[in-house]
């Protein structure tokens, strides 16, 4: 079908839409024409022309209003009205690329546009002149993101560097709470005359930044260096913009050099101090709420080398530096005097600390990651294993974990306490900065030419995974990056297998043989049994309990002329004190099993059954073991042996003194009176006088720390 008046051959179709009405189609064409085409008659009804270039979207308003919008390559939207046939107005810089898409609400006054800026936002027609306001908006970056971080301590903001100059803030628990801190500026007010596309004054994208939340409300809180840029930049979350003030050296205050420019920024966690590091191996201190220089390391300079990395521990009371030569320099935040220098193997490419913990996370060139505790400054771990440079590298809150990420796509999580790998995934495009949350519960990664920052549940908060350490010729599997559409878990029944084959760690009954071990039976086994006697006499009752007697169906009566009912007889209900010695005569298999220990000298088997009986079997066996209740002096001198083993062992401690010691209240005088015994138990305290000593020496050691830890000046 051609169009009256167009060649079709010359002039090519961008885009195509149905009108309201029946039969009417909206064309837009590359020149920048719009053209109303009626095609049951093949009849142009009305004809537009932009000056901005192809037209890339039409919609029509269907509340009323005979009102056809139309998107440009640069960004702008032009309103037409249908009766008059004439342009109503102009929503310019509605994108700041070109508009993608764009759609009226059918029966509302709302357009949902949509451009390559990476935004969608909701425009509302409800003032006067047909113009359009921003209702609602949605936007990301519109280049892919550099750094990443997360702002504050709850875990729920992230923010995010990107190519497109701009620090924008990410919420992970609903896009309402999103916001953009703007692009970076050298002079806010000109860039507002100018617009986005004629921008002379913008600054660089962001290559690194650091926040603090101590002092947001009262000053700036994010100070942020820019590629090839020597001047660093703050930023106000509160007020979502670029902050008042723009640190560089005094010495560069009015020239700006090509070749020299800000690599590193930390700030210090009361949020009143900026650490910054040059490309010429200086290292400046600024006072962040009056934007003042506050000093700097070193004569003339920290390093030698570029400055790869800075850092200030939680109190301020070191500054860490990191340069390109290959040292570690330790330095005092407030005289600024070195302190100590470590020389490292290679040259670093980036550094991280954690401050609860004290020990800092190093990159190096070659590929490896060092962990260095900044208390001792000895380097404490090392690993190997990325065959890329090294991207970026966070911690777990507990300072557990290291996780790294590299440009051969991986992302590995390093165990400090183990120094073993435990977890590694194969992505299919590098992360170039990843960030763990300060709750432990997500990682945020952004990644090479995507726009999107992703975040991976840590999924040992729940559910059981195995933290055993990977081997070394382990080849992770390819993992896809998270989405938003609901894709079938295919990793479900691998997981399941995983956990199948993790081996469940059984604790051993004892953990060395120079150890002294308890059981694990509850304190109601043994801690009363000296007690038994009160505990009966307490729980003993009053008057034994008596059984109503039932009353008869017929009363008894005396026979004789006067009827008189007969008395009750008087039964004798005495019952006879005396124990039946039949009973006891019975061996038990406690009693069995002592006795056949005296020629096995095998003492497990009794000591179980006597650790699976009550407090009152317990004083019912041993009552047993002499000889007026149906025992010997072998069972007593075999079940005195059985101590002596527990005690030798040094296991079950507390049951050998508990059970010690119910057998001494009930043969006291057996024992004092037989000589086989009174040796055996001479030998028994030696032992347990030999072994009190030791955990009075145990005991007293750890008492003199405690006290000392509690009364010192730290």
């Amino acid at each position: 079908m051609g169009l009256r008046g167009h060649n079709p051959s010359t002039i090519a179709i961008q885009c195509f839409l149905q009108a309201p009405a029946v039969d009417v189609v909206a064309v837009g064409l590359v020149s920048g024409h719009i053209i109303v085409h009626n095609i049951k008659f093949d009849e142009t009804l009305m004809k537009f022309q932009q000056d901005w270039g192809p037209i890339t979207a039409i919609s029509f308003r269907t509340d009323g209003h005979q009102v056809m919008a139309a998107g440009s390559t640069i960004g702008h939207i032009a309103l037409w009205d249908l009766e008059e046939k004439k342009l109503i107005s102009q929503m310019r810089n509605a994108h700041s690329t070109a508009i993608a898409g764009m759609s009226f609400v059918p029966g509302e006054p709302l357009l949902i546009t949509n451009g390559a800026d990476n935004a969608i936002r909701v425009w509302i027609f409800d003032g006067p002149g047909g113009t359009g306001r921003i209702l609602r908006s949605r936007m990301g970056h519109s280049a892919p993101p550099t750094k990443i971080r997360y702002h504050g301590q709850n875990g729920e903001q992230i923010l995010s560097a990107g190519q497109d100059g701009t620090l924008q803030s990410f919420s992970t628990v609903h896009e309402r709470f999103n916001k953009s801190l703007g692009r970076g500026s050298i002079n806010k007010k000109k860039s507002k005359r100018k617009g986005l596309q004629h921008d002379t004054m913008a600054l660089p994208p962001i290559t690194a930044f650091a926040s603090e939340v101590a002092r947001q409300n009262d000053w700036d809180g994010i100070v942020a260096c820019h590629q090839g840029y020597i001047t660093c930049t703050t930023w106000n979350y509160q007020k979502t913009s670029m902050g008042t003030h723009k640190l560089r050296p005094e010495a560069f205050s009015k020239n700006k050099p090509l070749d020299i420019y800000a690599t590193a920024v930390d700030i210090t966690s009361c949020g009143n101090f900026a650490v910054i590091g040059m490309s010429t191996g200086q290292v400046d201190v600024y006072n962040m709420q009056s934007g003042i220089h506050r000093g700097c390391y070193g004569k003339e300079r920290a390093h030698e080398g570029a400055i790869r990395g800075v850092a200030v521990d939680g109190l301020n009371q070191l500054t860490i530096t990191a340069g390109r030569e290959g040292l570690i320099k330790f330095w005092k935040f407030k005289t600024k005097d070195l302190v100590h220098s470590t020389d490292l193997s290679s040259s670093p490419s980036g550094i991280l600390l954690h401050r609860d913990s004290g020990i800092l996370g190093i990159a190096f060139d070659d590929f490896g990651i060092s962990v260095l505790d900044i208390e001792t400054r000895k380097i404490v771990r090392r690993f190997s294993g990325h065959h890329g440079r090294i991207n970026d590298m966070t911690f777990s809150p507990d300072g557990r974990w290291l996780i790294t990420s590299s440009m051969d796509c991986t992302i590995k999580t390093w165990d400090l306490p183990s120094g073993c790998l435990i977890d590694c995934f194969l992505l299919d495009s590098a992360a170039v900065s990843i960030t763990m949350s300060p709750t432990g519960d997500f990682l945020a990664s952004s990644h090479v030419d995507e726009l999107g920052i992703y975040l991976w549940s840590n999924r040992s908060l729940y559910s059981l995974v195995s933290l055993r350490p990977l081997p070394a010729d382990y080849k992770p599997s390819m993992v896809m990056l998270p989405g938003t559409c609901p894709v079938q878990d295919v990793d479900a029944a691998g997981a399941e297998e995983t956990c199948g084959e993790m081996i469940e760690y059984d604790s051993p009954e004892q953990l060395g043989e120079q150890l002294i071990t308890l059981s694990l039976l509850p304190e109601s086994r043994w801690k009363n049994l000296l007690n038994l006697d009160i505990i009966k006499k307490k729980n003993k009752p009053r008057e034994p309990p008596k059984v109503p007697k039932s009353a008869p169906f017929f009363i008894p009566t005396v026979p004789g002329l006067i009827p008189r009912y007969a008395a009750p007889e008087q039964e004798n209900d005495t019952q006879s004190k005396v124990v039946n010695l039949g009973v006891l005569a019975q061996k038990s298999d406690f009693y069995i099993h002592l006795e056949e220990a005296l020629s096995t000298n095998e003492y497990t088997t009794p000591l179980n059954l006597l650790k699976d009986m009550g407090p009152s079997n317990i004083e019912i066996e041993l009552r047993g073991l002499a000889p007026e209740g149906g025992g010997s002096m072998e069972v007593m001198l075999s079940f005195l042996r059985m101590i002596g083993m527990m005690l030798n062992k040094k296991y079950n401690f507390e049951l050998a003194q508990a059970y010690l010691a119910l057998f001494l209240k009930l043969h006291l005088k057996i024992l004092s009176s037989e000589p086989r015994l009174l040796e055996e138990i001479s030998r028994l305290s030696t032992q347990l006088e030999e072994t009190w000593i030791h955990l009075q020496t145990l005991f007293n050691q750890s008492l003199c720390v405690l006290k000392y830890m509690k009364s010192a000046l730290l």
